[in-house]
């Protein structure tokens, strides 16, 4: 029996995680609750894994359950999109262009500023995400950080278009770095890298004498540094982006940077291609060669 997944089966997921119920789902689904409920068991004997934790007080989704729910809230906006999109394609240009949540303001107002004449359908998600989606054809582009270390799927062309060094963000308030083998002196460091490289960073900061901690994303990292007066390390394009008054950039005491990449089918969508040198000076704060590359 395929496991390929049917609109219903995105519809009823999605319902029964927003209302943590099935009764309630089938009621917005106008299905028989009996009907939704054996719905849902033989989708899961179909993915041989359990969707829902359910009693009589409702309907818990477990993490299977909770990553579905989310991929399908994603896809039932597209589909509720797409014949608007499809209608405004005929008269504007349209690019589909992905990136990561913390590149997301740069990216994404550069992209608005210097594609003026072209409508821009905005993605963010997780950079091997986005790498798939540009392979599928559901993304023209993908602007990531993670090309250079991972396998890029065959057919692709990745454009190096800048790259930002690690810097130590010191809010007001928070000590100089220390002098020596062990800069940090015992101290919470947290770190927000973007990229592949967060256990190696990890182990740096340890022998570097800190304490460690990753953040969740970089503006949780850097609000939560200035929280507790602490350093955070992240690429310096996020620091400057999200800088307040009262930061302090010092030069990391151990090498690294982020390197920011332009993934796309080949040929690269001429609009992008025109437009690149602009949106790198805008990401990045400077220009940058771009060096396309062909994934193997």
């Amino acid at each position: 029996m395929t496991s390929r997944l049917t609109v219903v089966d995105l519809q009823l997921v999605e319902a029964v995680a927003r209302h943590g119920s099935v009764g309630a789902a089938a009621k917005e689904l106008l299905i028989a609750q009996p009907s939704a409920s054996r719905r849902l068991l033989a989708l899961e004997r179909r993915l041989s894994t359990k969707l829902f934790d359910r009693d009589t007080t409702g309907a818990r989704a477990t993490p299977a359950g909770r990553e579905l729910a989310r991929h399908a809230a994603r896809l039932l906006s597209d589909l509720d999109a797409l014949p608007d999109q499809v209608l405004a394609a005929v008269d504007t240009p349209t690019l589909a262009v992905g990136t990561i949540q913390a590149l997301s303001p740069m990216v994404f107002t550069a992209l608005e500023i210097e594609l003026d004449s072209v409508s821009v359908r905005p993605e963010i998600d997780h950079g091997p995400v986005l790498l798939q989606q540009v392979h599928e054809g559901t993304l023209d582009a993908a602007i990531i950080t993670i090309a250079q270390q991972t396998v890029v799927p065959r057919g692709l062309q990745r454009t190096v278009i800048g790259q930002s060094p690690l810097v130590i963000m010191l809010p007001k308030g928070a000590a100089d770095l220390a002098e020596g083998s062990r800069p940090f002196a015992e101290q919470m460091v947290l770190y927000s890298t973007i990229d592949l490289a967060g256990e190696l960073l990890h182990e740096r900061l340890s022998a570097l004498g800190a304490l460690p901690r990753p953040g969740a994303t970089t503006e949780a990292t850097l609000r939560i540094a200035r929280h507790h007066r602490c350093p955070a390390l992240v690429p310096e394009l996020v620091a400057r982006w999200y800088a307040a008054r009262g930061d302090r950039l010092v030069p990391s005491p151990m090498p690294g940077q982020v390197t920011v990449s332009l993934v796309s089918r080949s040929p690269q969508p001429s609009a992008l291609t025109r437009a690149l040198p602009r949106i790198t000076k805008r990401i990045l704060g400077t220009s940058w060669p771009a060096r396309p590359r062909r994934g193997c």
